[in-house]
């Protein structure tokens, strides 16, 4: 599938909901020098071709003893994309990224107890085909937390960094 192409109006538009998904319609359209109309149009087309989604994000607070956790996977090679898209299925994983290092996999999860963590790394993840190693941290304290570290950046934006 090709890269979706966005213009200057999409990555304005993706700037200001980025730093404010609630501002108004309105609003943009009066910051960006277009109809609410079109302001409409984008953000409903960039959500259907899914770039961009509204939602809640919850502190870590809402759960009961909530903690989060990382689970580290050494799979092998040929099997890194599988595992890591069966890991993705496992109810309680809410994020997997395949890494380099000696670890190709982490998964993220937030846990109440002890017991979940053991049970999804030593019943669920440790057995698939193609996994050789799991080890596991809790983050006992959190120092920083950015829910927008995965925010869509330009890749000229990023070139002009190096």
């Amino acid at each position: 599938m090709p890269a979706p192409l966005l213009d200057a109006l999409d990555q304005q538009l993706i700037e200001l909901l980025a730093r404010d998904a609630r501002v108004s319609n309105r609003k943009i359209a009066s910051e960006l020098g277009v109809t609410e109309g079109t302001v409409r149009g984008r953000i409903k087309r960039l959500q259907q071709d899914g770039l961009i989604a509204f939602t809640a994000i919850t502190g870590f607070e809402m759960g009961k003893r909530a903690q989060l956790a990382f689970i580290s996977v050494q799979a092998d090679f040929q099997s890194v994309r599988e595992v890591a898209e069966t890991i993705s299925k496992i109810a309680g994983i809410n994020s997997v990224l395949i890494t380099m290092g000696q670890f190709n996999i982490t998964a993220i999860c937030l846990i109440n107890e002890l017991a979940e963590l053991i049970a999804l790394t030593s019943d669920q993840i440790l057995p698939l085909p193609g996994v050789r190693h799991v080890e596991t941290s809790i983050a006992v304290k959190t120092v920083k937390y950015n829910s927008r570290m995965a925010k869509i950046t330009r890749p000229e934006a990023i070139e002009d960094q190096d």
